[in-house]
């Protein structure tokens, strides 16, 4: 029988530093060089819920005049369209949450496989319901992508997921990490989870830094792969092997913003990203990384959930959450409704308007 994964904080002080045992022909040094690149994949995440937890400012985007101002174009079939999306969204959360029964760490580990695109994909159709309801619907997930980070730059998200990044490889601008220059994520050797606010911060830069490596990278390769749009050299038609600067600051028009969705976008497993590979014969704490993606979905969703009912009305939301199978209207869907999004609609609006994020 399946069970709902209990949602609780984690503790703020939680460490969970590398633990190699030995295998046959296999040395604990070897163990620890194989599981160094899941245990900083598990430490930026982790950041990312560690940041959220303690910004706690879901709440605020009810004060924030872009919520306050929100008004959604739903018709009837459009509306059709949003409960479709909202059910995708939801189903994968849910799956996302089913905590694996058996106590067995190579089955969680390779559960991964499943829970890496379940998480990913809850937060994919939560998005395309937020647009939806702004009267965009696309599918495309680059276009989402962009929609989503120029929603981020302009105050849609509270503090603890409206962070991003911009400007041209080398010259990456970070924004509202305001802590994250104090600490060097770079220089870490101990590959201890953060446990601090700046630390934290500092390694939600890096993660932005490489994610948006890999953004610029792979755009590159797929211009410069293409014998039709392949940058020359004017002297000798050549395709040419290095980008100047002026060129990589075209890629970085091109590529936008990289925001959260970005990050959650690495947990997507295609012919093209793999990242998952890198967890085959890793020791890290997958339960620790399981909890933490379901805290960032939660709280995603709940930022999207919030607007979408905004739009609807609060008893229209009410009577769509009514018609979902009762598998989900029994679960975490209704508690958030009943715990944050109808207090948050529910909030005066006369209260000071709070403009963190503009910060």
């Amino acid at each position: 029988m399946t069970q709902i994964t209990n949602v609780s904080m984690h503790s703020t002080n939680a460490q969970a530093p590398l633990a190699p045992a030995p295998s046959v022909n296999v040395s604990p040094d070897e163990n620890w060089r194989k599981s160094i690149p899941a245990q900083v994949f598990l430490n930026h995440f982790f950041a990312m819920d560690y940041h959220i937890q303690h910004q706690n400012d879901l709440f605020d985007v009810a004060k924030f005049p872009v919520f306050q101002q929100f008004h959604g174009r739903a018709t009837d079939e459009s509306r059709r369209a949003l409960e479709k999306l909202l059910l995708n969204s939801w189903s994968a959360e849910y799956a996302l949450r089913i905590t694996p029964v058996v106590n067995d760490e190579q089955y969680l580990q390779s559960s991964l496989h499943w829970t890496f695109p379940q998480a990913y994909y809850s937060a994919l159709f939560s998005a395309r319901a937020f647009l939806s309801v702004q009267g965009v619907n696309v599918s495309n997930e680059e276009l989402i992508r962009k929609r989503i980070g120029n929603m981020v730059v302009r105050g849609y998200y509270p503090a603890s997921i409206g962070y991003y990044a911009l400007g041209p490889i080398n010259g990456y601008r970070i924004q509202r990490l305001p802590m994250a220059k104090r600490f060097s994520v770079a220089t870490k050797t101990d590959l201890l989870l953060p446990s601090r606010s700046g630390s934290a911060q500092a390694e939600l830069a890096q993660f932005l830094k490489t994610t948006r490596d890999q953004r610029v990278k792979s755009l590159r390769n797929a211009i410069q792969n293409n014998p039709k749009t392949a940058l020359r050299s004017p002297k000798t038609g050549e395709i040419l092997q290095k980008f100047s600067v002026e060129q990589y600051k075209q890629l970085a028009k091109q590529i936008g913003y990289t925001t959260y969705f970005d990050m959650l976008s690495r947990l997507r497993i295609s012919s093209t990203n793999r990242e998952i590979e890198r967890f085959v014969d890793s020791e890290i704490d997958v339960k620790l990384f399981h909890q933490s993606l379901v805290n960032i979905v939660s709280h995603v969703n709940s930022v999207h959930e919030a607007y979408i009912a905004k739009s609807l009305g609060i008893e229209a939301y009410r009577q769509l959450v009514a018609k979902l199978p009762s598998y989900l209207q029994e679960s975490f869907v209704r508690e958030r409704m009943n715990t944050i999004i109808t207090p948050m609609l529910e909030q005066p609006d006369d209260q000071e308007p709070d403009l963190r994020m503009a910060a």
